[in-house]
């Protein structure tokens, strides 16, 4: 069958479904688009100008089961009627990273975890960027891979990589992985179990050889026990703050030592451009991922040390009568929650709330008692963090709009405190996504 005559379905308009629909298109396939929501002035610009047909607020079933082959937007769940119905006529669903992967030659760097990877994402590039390499970055972050790869192919891609994404890669390689953690986040869509979300994180090592790298915190047992009973051909690089024996980069006296083939590099975590111990993992990362594609050790240096960090990641917004604004919207769980108060130094007004998606808040509780003064609860339905905190000697409030939830935390405030947006929750119930979520936090604490 000639790619005229194959006919791919994309569900889902979103950046992900507009980036291979339009990929799908420039390599001559027949394409329709459907989404069930609502889809963007911008994307369906795109479409009309390319001729790609499409739907929204709708699925044409009839329309959608006549596809050779469907690629399927991360949002949308298996458990979905659709996909149901396209995977008993055995019609192949498949990931935009899957798909665009078929039309790159580039080196492929993959990075996942339930917590640190858009930092590491970003850092990786900038390392990459500033040593001068042709490389571009997509996937969970920015642009699609798919778009990208239609708009004209590089040397390498870092693409940061969502569980959601890696559930639909098969034959999609990377040669380099990097596995940063794996802590419960997303249960709601792996069925509760926590096993089912660690397989899918581990796709990101899919279809690697003993010629491709796996980088990864040797700090978690989860990934440490899930390796050990795994025990995949790939190349291991392991970091770690709290052992020094086998590890590519560890902690000595404050100082972080890499050392990968002889390369060593020496970086006080002072120097660092973020602190706080989940960026020393992150900077960890960066640097042996750097190491491996042989960037000279000054260029590594530097970049560690001049990174600008990343929006809704504790970003830090303004002053307000010596109050400080922290947006953290991209803590979408708890793990990422305790790395935003575990680098807090003052008192803190934490705004936690959201989508819950199978959370279990108990270990934030020390945190929670050391460091945080109130508690404002932003969420259509905060019943289950109101009844995990409310023992604690600490005052709740809820709020179901932001500019309440700034409000809030601003009346509550002394000179020196500070206010942390660090939800721990998707963001669905009343923002568009985190970023939206981040956005307004922003404006709200500017209209002070």
């Amino acid at each position: 069958m000639n790619r005229a005559e194959k006919k791919i379905v994309v569900l889902g308009a979103g950046e992900s479904g507009a980036g291979a629909a339009y990929l799908a298109h420039k390599k001559g396939f027949e394409v329709f688009v459907s989404d069930h929501g609502k889809i963007s002035d911008k994307h369906k610009e795109l479409f009309d100008s390319n001729n790609i047909e499409w739907e929204e607020k709708m699925h044409t079933e009839e329309k959608i089961l006549l596809a050779d082959e469907v690629i399927k937007s991360p949002g949308i769940p298996d458990n979905a009627g659709i996909i149901k119905k396209l995977k008993e006529m055995a019609v192949p669903v498949i990931s935009e990273i899957e798909f665009a992967g078929r039309f790159s030659n580039a080196r492929m760097i993959c990075i996942t975890g339930s917590n640190g990877k858009t930092t590491t994402t970003n850092m990786i590039w900038h390392i990459m960027k500033n040593a001068g390499l042709n490389v571009s970055m997509a996937g969970n972050v920015g642009q699609s891979f798919a778009m990208k790869v239609a708009q004209g192919d590089v040397d390498y891609y870092v693409l940061e990589l969502s569980s959601f994404q890696l559930d639909g890669m098969y034959d999609f390689k990377a040669d380099i992985a990097v596995l940063m953690n794996i802590t419960p986040d997303h249960l709601d869509r792996y069925d509760y179990k926590m096993q089912n979300y660690i397989d899918s994180k581990f796709r990101i090592i899919r279809n690697q050889t003993e010629k491709d790298f796996l980088i990864y915190c040797d700090d978690d047992p989860v990934i440490r026990d899930t390796l050990d009973k795994m025990n995949p051909p790939v190349a291991r690089l392991s970091f770690s703050i709290e052992k020094l024996e086998g590890q590519t980069a560890y902690l000595v006296k404050e100082k972080i030592n890499f050392n990968y083939k002889n390369q060593e590099i020496t970086m006080a975590i002072t120097d660092l451009a973020l602190k706080g111990k989940h960026n020393t993992y992150n900077s960890m990362a960066a640097g042996i991922t750097s190491q491996v594609l042989r960037i000279r050790k000054e260029k590594i240096r530097k970049s560690l040390s001049d990174f600008q960090g990343v929006e809704h990641r504790l970003e830090p917004v303004i002053k307000v009568h010596g109050i400080m604004f922290i947006n953290d919207s991209k803590a979408t769980n708890v793990n990422s929650t305790w790395y935003a108060l575990e680098s807090m130094n003052e008192d803190v007004v934490l705004i936690l709330g959201g989508v819950d998606k199978g959370n279990d808040y108990s270990s934030l509780m020390v945190l929670v008692k050391e460091k945080v003064k109130a508690l404002i609860c932003l969420g259509k339905d905060n019943s289950k963090i109101i009844n995990a905190f409310e023992e604690m000697p600490l005052r709740i409030e809820e709020a179901r709009s932001m500019e309440e939830a700034v409000k809030k935390a601003y009346s509550i405030c002394n000179n020196g405190d500070v206010v942390l947006l660090s939800p721990a929750c998707a963001s669905f119930d009343l923002f568009e996504n985190y970023e939206d979520r981040g956005r307004q936090f922003k404006q709200y604490v500017r209209n002070l």
